[in-house]
């Protein structure tokens, strides 16, 4: 190497790519400069882009409901630590304990329209990461997470070319075992309370009708069969619509890691009105 040699380090998360870390978009030209400390520089570099926070370049609004439930707190943190503003969205703002300077509690209701309206404006991304059922009759059509769904696509819809984009957090049961067959008709439903099959099933009809709209910018994020809690490492998989298996036949992503996945999409939009996957 010479003195003058040019040094360029780059550290991008692809978004297509077949195994993929956090998310970042930052770029360095150190020039002219000796090869030694060059090379303490891309050590320095290198170390930053798998670190766990590793901010991108342009901050997002992002608004989440169910910030307070098992992903949607990893959701919170994720965006925070990348230097994102987000808008938590509770029924009770002060259930929600977390504070940052970026961070702001808000009082919603996902079906009522007219909060939604209110909630949305300005925001570039809004996440939904919510589940139940509602009343006694545990039918799929009355799974929160479908109800959700349409409920902020209407009102999106309402706002044109000013809506944010929307990423619903899905449901494992929606992907493939085989080309036409998916998960959630293989679950041995004699060990399936009822209320969790109809929420299965509606995640099933979410999906389905996104598929449906052409003039919203969804996008459906689908997790691995099964969740663990184990710590964020920012190397996974992303797939499609197959159910993505390792080579032990286990279908697993921490929530910790499937966090990293969404504020990745969140940030690169790469799957805008498709479905992904993510899975170790």
């Amino acid at each position: 190497m010479t003195q003058n040699m040019y040094w360029t380090a780059i550290c991008v998360a692809p978004t297509n790519a077949s195994r993929i870390g956090p998310s970042a978009s930052s770029f360095r030209t150190i020039t002219p400069v000796y090869a030694e400390k060059a090379s303490k520089i891309l050590v320095a570099l290198a170390v930053i882009c798998l670190a766990s926070g590793a901010a991108h370049s342009d901050e997002l609004r992002i608004l989440v409901y169910g910030a307070t439930g098992k992903v949607g707190t990893h959701v919170l943190d994720e965006a925070l630590a990348r230097g994102h503003s987000v808008t938590a969205v509770s029924r009770d703002p002060s259930s929600i304990q977390k504070r940052h300077p970026k961070l702001i509690a808000a009082k919603g209701d996902l079906l009522d329209s007219d909060s939604i309206a209110s909630l949305v404006a300005g925001q570039d991304v809004v996440v939904i990461s919510v589940r139940g059922i509602l009343g006694k009759s545990k039918k799929p059509e009355n799974a929160l997470q479908r109800l959700a769904v349409e409920k902020m696509v209407g009102v999106l819809r309402n706002l044109g070319d000013a809506a944010p984009r929307l990423i619903h957090v899905g449901g494992s049961g929606t992907l493939e075992v085989k080309p036409g067959v998916i998960w959630a008709d293989k679950i041995p439903k004699l060990f399936v309370p009822k209320s969790l099959e109809a929420e299965i099933q509606g995640q099933v009809l979410a999906l389905e009708y996104l598929r449906t709209v052409t003039d919203v910018k969804w996008t459906y994020a689908t997790p691995a069969k099964n969740f663990t809690n184990k710590e964020r490492t920012g190397i996974f998989r992303i797939g499609g619509d197959a159910l993505l298996e390792d080579k032990r036949g286990r279908s697993r992503i921490s929530r910790a890691d499937f966090a990293v996945a969404l504020i990745n999409e969140a940030e690169n939009a790469a799957h805008v009105r498709e479905r992904f996957s993510v899975a170790y």
